[in-house]
């Protein structure tokens, strides 16, 4: 286990108010003293200097990407316990750690597969356990055109779904709210040229969000206890994409479908 990362921040109700129109909310549907699930991404954003940021918008993680050759870098999946409520504005604190470092050979090449141990506490008690999967892999090779793992459809029909135009503007809304520069999800040129995309790719706690929020939707007055979300495949714009979701004793099911009813993240959630 690597030693103790501690950050300092706070959500604001400004930013959360940004969260909810870019959720396409005329006003936040969640308590106002209270983050919403999720929320604490608004936090502890990345604030590495200009001349930091290396040629795909990420800042330079040297302590693990050059160690190995990988400098790129996908968020793969987390699992997240909500104990107690994160208040709006108040001083929050987050304590990581490196978990796991493991280098496997994949259908695309090296890959190395880390999990940070995140804690977020406010006033000395933890409020949130989160465990946050992150796959680095090589640098891409300019004008090899990216394949995508083969997608499989839903195995059940959802009963809650929502129609999601992955436009421009979303897409750089969201980019702005979590200041990540990571240009797969703003350029246009350089995913096709570089990355080897067809076109932009859509965040990955983007849908995340989105499905929480699609549950939220539905279920109002639930208390989300737990949240656990897997990548599969990427969704790419311009094409409408659905969030969609069945209940169940425990919570929901959840998952993101592309335009050819591809899924591409799987989610579980808990009530509580």
């Amino acid at each position: 286990m690597s030693e103790v990362t501690i950050a300092h921040d706070r959500v604001t109700r400004s930013a959360l108010a940004r969260l909810a129109a870019t959720l396409d909310h005329a006003t936040p549907p969640w308590p106002a003293a209270t983050l919403p699930p999720l929320g604490h991404w608004l936090a502890f954003l990345p604030d590495a200097p200009q001349s930091a940021i290396g040629p795909d918008g990420h800042p330079d993680r040297s302590d693990f990407a050059p160690a190995v050759g990988l400098p790129r870098r996908m968020w793969a999946g987390s699992r997240l316990t909500f104990h107690h409520p994160l208040p709006v504005d108040a001083a929050i604190e987050r304590r990581t750690t490196v978990t796991r470092m493991e280098r496997k050979e994949g259908r695309s090449g090296t890959l190395l597969f880390v999990t940070f141990d995140h804690r977020i506490l406010s006033g000395g008690a933890e409020c949130i356990a989160e465990e946050q999967d992150v796959v680095f892999r090589a640098p891409p090779t300019p004008g090899v055109v990216q394949s995508l793992p083969p997608g499989k459809p839903a195995e059940t029909t959802p009963d809650w779904t929502r129609t999601i135009e992955p436009t421009e503007p979303l897409l750089f809304r969201y980019s702005a709210l979590t200041f990540n520069a990571h240009r797969i999800h703003i350029d246009r040129d350089y995913v096709r040229n570089v990355e080897g995309y067809a076109d932009l790719v859509v965040h990955g706690p983007l849908l995340a969000t989105l499905l929480v929020d699609l549950f939220v939707r539905h279920n109002p007055h639930a208390t989300v206890r737990t949240f656990a979300f897997r990548a599969e495949r990427p969704i790419l714009a311009p094409r409408a994409f659905r969030v969609c979701g069945i209940p169940t004793d425990r919570g929901a099911t959840l998952w993101a479908e592309d335009a050819d009813g591809a899924v591409c993240l799987r989610a579980e959630l808990e009530t509580g």
